[in-house]
């Protein structure tokens, strides 16, 4: 992967974090960006986040973000210094979860 793509990412992955603690929005507030990936040509950015709470918290912090997604590209486009923004699509990051999993079939195998 070249390293331009790598740097966008990382600066991806930090400013839509800022926008999303800044945003008026208290529904969103409380979002973690853990990943950002794009594709080679930088059109399209998978946003991976984790919020904590059940799934229906998940599922309604995905519409929020997916109605939000508008403002956030258009914020984030005044960041970067690239010609065209990158379309945003959030997915939920399961990594969390299944680590904890992991960790506690460990913790039961050790008892």
């Amino acid at each position: 992967m070249p390293f331009r793509i790598e740097r966008l990412e990382k600066i991806c992955e930090r400013e839509i974090g800022t926008i999303l603690i800044n945003s008026k929005d208290e529904r969103l507030k409380f979002v973690t960006i853990t990943k950002v990936k794009l594709t080679n040509d930088a059109s399209v950015a998978t946003v991976f986040y984790t919020i904590i709470g059940d799934k229906n918290q998940i599922e309604s912090t995905k519409v929020n973000l997916e109605e939000a997604s508008g403002y956030i590209r258009s914020s984030l486009s005044k960041v970067l210094e690239i010609r065209k923004t990158p379309v945003l699509n959030f997915k939920y990051d399961e990594s969390l979860e299944y680590g904890d999993r992991i960790e506690s079939i460990l913790q039961g195998l050790k008892k």
